[in-house]
């Protein structure tokens, strides 16, 4: 645990829904958050209250990165960024709020950096769910990519093995389709198309 300073919270997030340690005190300013060390892990904020996140499972991982594969792979890298490591997306000052997608990907010349930390929508975010992951969660993480104007939004069932894609209409995040084979399109580059089948982890074979 990171010292957070005086009236401040820490959400400890675990495995299972029930794993919560809370520090009750006062909520977490922007101007506060700016001077903490850099912390060990994934952190978020929901409303002032810190939140540590533990490592994603090997599996997670490597849905992240094959999907980051398959866009690199299709897109400019000196003008749009596809990013998997963690930093910081501001969503809003009061009550502050920050998330950590597990991949974003950034036109490099919409990009807003504040200091040191994006002020700005992703064109696309993906996160991929875990068995950790409570509705509650979920809800209020699109919440806070559609306050922000998160164009597309694609969210990843390993166990259900399916991606709902939700886009952006009248400033909602709404369910466009749920799909299980064929390509991912993302609106905004209608170049790129990501094969669903290939993003799922498979044994690893004989060396």
């Amino acid at each position: 645990m990171r010292g957070l300073g005086t009236g401040t919270w820490l959400i400890i997030v675990g495995d299972s829904c029930a794993d919560y340690w809370a520090y009750t005190m006062d909520v977490l300013t922007y101007e506060a958050w700016l001077k903490l060390p850099e912390a060990e892990g994934v952190e978020e904020v929901v409303n002032g209250e810190v939140r540590r996140i533990p490592p994603n499972k090997w599996d997670h991982a490597r849905i992240v990165e094959e999907l980051a594969r398959q866009l690199r792979a299709q897109l400019n890298p000196e003008t749009v960024y596809v990013v998997t490591s963690v930093f910081g997306l501001v969503i809003k000052r009061e009550p502050l709020t920050t998330r950590v997608p597990d991949l974003a990907v950034f036109v490099a010349s919409q990009l807003v950096e504040v200091d040191g930390y994006i002020h700005s929508a992703p064109e696309l975010v993906v996160e991929v769910l875990s068995p950790a992951n409570t509705r509650i969660e979920r809800t209020e993480k699109l919440s806070d990519y559609e306050s922000l104007g998160m164009p597309e939004v694609w969210v990843v069932s390993p166990e259900a093995r399916s991606v709902e894609v939700m886009q952006l209409v009248n400033g909602k995040l709404a369910t466009k389709a749920i799909i299980r084979e064929g390509q991912l399109e993302p609106t905004r580059f209608p170049q790129v198309a990501v094969d669903i089948a290939g993003i799922w982890p498979k044994s690893p074979g004989p060396l």
